[in-house]
C-alpha cells in the first residue's frame, strides 16, 4: 500500500510538473503563430489521444510517465504544405524561436512561484528556532549557543522558522563564511554569536549541516508516553498502542521520550525488552527495533510518536504567514535564491566542491513525493514547487537536446548572424546525449545506493 501511495504521488507531480513545462512552450508556440501538431504527456505507446482545436493538435497521454513533448510543424522533420510554411518553427525569428524555448522553463518557475505565493498567503505552521543545548567541540558550543535560546537574524537578514536557519546556514557553509546569529535568550535578552564556518568541506557538508555546527531545535522534555502508532509498524506488530507509557527498557527506568529514542536507536536490529504500563496494568513485551541508515550510521526505529502537550506544542511552533502582495514578493525571492543555489550546487560539483552523490534521481524523487503526500497538502506542494525550480534549472543548462542547448545554438546564431550549421548540431546531440546519460547513470547509481542503504 505504501509502495502504491508513493507511485500515485510521484506520476501525479511528475505530470503536473509536465503539463506546466510543456503548456508553456505550447502557449508561447501558439502566440507566435507556430502550428502545434502534437502535445504529448509522456512517452511511448499512446494510452488516450484526441485531436482538439482548429489545427486538430493532437493530445496525447502515453506510457511512459517520464516526461513530454510538444511537436510542431518543421520542415527537418517532415514535408511541410507552402500555405502553411509560415507557420513551421524553423521559419520563425530567432528571437521568436528563442521565446517558444524559454517558455518551458519559465512556465516551470513561474508555477514554483505560485504555489510559494498560495502557500505563504495560507500559512506555513513550522518550528520557531529555538535552539536546544549544543553538544561539545562543535562550533555552537564554541561560539556560546544556549539551550532555549531563539534565533531572530543571521548575518543581519530575519529568519521566522528552524527552516529559514536551515537553509541560510545551508548557503552560508557551502560559502565557508564567518556567521554572526543575533539570538533572543529565555531573559528577552539580545546576544550575538560568531560561528567560523572555514573549517568545513564539501565532504563534511554532505549529511546534517545545521548537526555538524551543532545547532539542533530545542525540545522540551516529553514524557514517555506513545501517541501515535505508525500503520504496520514494528511498534504495533509488537501490540504497543496509543495511552501505553514506557517505564523501563532492558531494565533501565525511561523517564522521557528522548530516553526511549536513544534505547531504540543503540537497538537496531536487536531485540529490545520493554515494560509499560496500559492503564493500572504494567506489562512486558520484546520487540526488534527496524534497522535504518541515517546520517552515515544504522540506527533502530520501531514506528512510534510520542504524545505532546498541545500548550507546549504551541510554544514552539509559528504560523509563517503574509498578505498577498508580501507573499508574491516572498515567493518570487525564494525561488530566486532555490534556483541560485541549485546553481551553484551544480557548479560546485563540477569542480569538485561537492560530491555527486548529491544528485538525485527518479527513484529519490518517487520517495520524498510519498513522503510529502504523507505529510499532507502543504508539503506535497512545498515538494512540487521544488521540483518545479529543479526542472527549470535543469532545462536551462547549456546542454544540446534540453532546452538550455537549444538557446546556446540561438544565441550563437544571434551574434553570429546565420543559425549553427547542420554539422554543428549533429555533434553537439551527440555530445549532450552522451552527457546526459552519464548524469542519468549518476543518478540511479545514487538511487540504488540509498535504497540499499535505507
Amino acid at each position: 500500500m505504501a509502495l502504491l501511495h508513493t507511485l500515485v504521488a510521484f506520476v501525479l507531480a511528475l505530470g503536473a510538473l509536465v503539463i506546466v513545462h510543456e503548456f508553456g512552450h505550447y502557449l508561447v508556440a501558439r502566440l507566435c503563430g507556430v502550428k502545434v501538431l502534437r502535445f504529448s504527456i509522456g512517452f511511448g505507446f499512446p494510452l488516450w489521444s484526441r485531436q482538439i482545436g482548429r489545427d486538430r493538435t493532437e493530445w496525447v497521454v502515453a506510457a511512459v510517465p517520464l516526461g513530454g513533448y510538444v511537436k510542431m510543424l518543421d520542415e527537418r522533420e517532415g514535408e511541410v504544405p507552402p500555405q502553411e510554411l509560415g507557420r513551421a518553427f524553423n521559419r520563425q525569428s530567432v528571437w521568436r524561436r528563442y521565446a517558444v524555448v524559454i517558455a518551458g522553463p519559465l512556465a516551470n518557475f513561474l508555477f514554483a512561484i505560485l504555489l510559494y505565493w498560495l502557500l505563504f498567503m495560507h500559512g506555513v505552521q513550522e518550528a520557531r528556532p529555538i535552539v536546544a543545548a549544543p553538544p561539545p567541540h562543535t562550533p555552537a558550543a564554541s561560539a556560546g549557543f544556549e539551550a532555549g535560546e531563539t534565533i531572530r537574524a543571521i548575518n543581519g537578514e530575519p529568519v521566522a522558522s528552524w527552516q529559514d536557519v536551515r537553509w541560510r546556514m545551508l548557503q552560508l557553509a557551502l560559502e565557508r563564511r564567518t556567521v554572526k546569529v543575533e539570538v533572543l535568550n529565555r531573559s528577552n535578552q539580545l546576544n550575538w554569536r560568531t560561528l567560523d564556518m572555514s573549517p568545513f568541506d564539501a565532504e563534511q557538508l554532505e549529511g546534517d549541516t545545521l548537526a555538524l555546527i551543532g545547532l539542533k531545535l530545542y525540545r522540551p522534555d516529553i514524557k514517555p508516553v506513545i501517541g501515535q502508532i505508525v500503520a504496520g509498524s514494528v511498534a504495533e506488530q509488537a501490540g504497543l498502542k496509543a495511552g501505553d507509557q514506557i517505564l523501563a527498557a532492558e531494565g533501565k527506568p525511561i523517564a522521557s521520550w528522548n530516553e526511549l529514542v536513544q534505547a531504540v536507536r543503540s537497538h537496531a536490529g536487536r531485540e529490545l525488552h520493554l515494560s509499560y504500563r496500559r492503564g493500572d496494568e504494567r506489562r512486558e513485551l520484546s520487540l526488534v527495533p527496524e534497522a535504518v541508515q541515517q546520517d552515515g550510521s544504522t540506527v533502530g526505529r520501531i514506528g512510534a510518536a510520542a504524545r505532546l502537550d498541545p500548550r507546549a506544542l504551541e510554544e514552539l511552533v509559528t504560523v509563517v504567514r503574509y498578505g498577498a502582495g508580501s507573499a508574491l514578493a516572498k515567493a518570487a525571492q525564494k525561488t530566486w535564491d532555490t534556483s541560485v543555489f541549485s546553481l551553484e550546487m551544480l557548479g560546485r560539483m563540477l569542480i569538485g566542491q561537492v560530491s555527486w552523490k548529491n544528485l538525485s534521481g527518479p527513484v529519490t524523487i518517487a520517495d520524498y513525493a510519498g513522503q510529502s503526500a504523507q505529510l499532507g497538502l502543504i508539503s506535497y506542494l512545498s515538494f512540487l514547487a521544488l521540483i518545479s525550480i529543479s526542472l527549470g534549472v535543469l532545462n536551462l543548462l547549456p546542454i544540446p537536446l534540453l532546452d538550455g542547448g537549444h538557446l546556446m545554438y540561438y544565441t550563437v546564431e544571434i551574434f553570429k548572424g546565420s543559425p549553427v550549421s547542420d554539422r554543428m548540431m549533429e555533434i553537439g546531440q551527440k555530445l549532450g546525449l552522451t552527457l546526459l546519460l552519464v548524469l542519468m547513470a549518476f543518478a540511479f547509481y545514487n538511487d540504488i545506493n540509498r535504497l540499499i542503504s535505507g
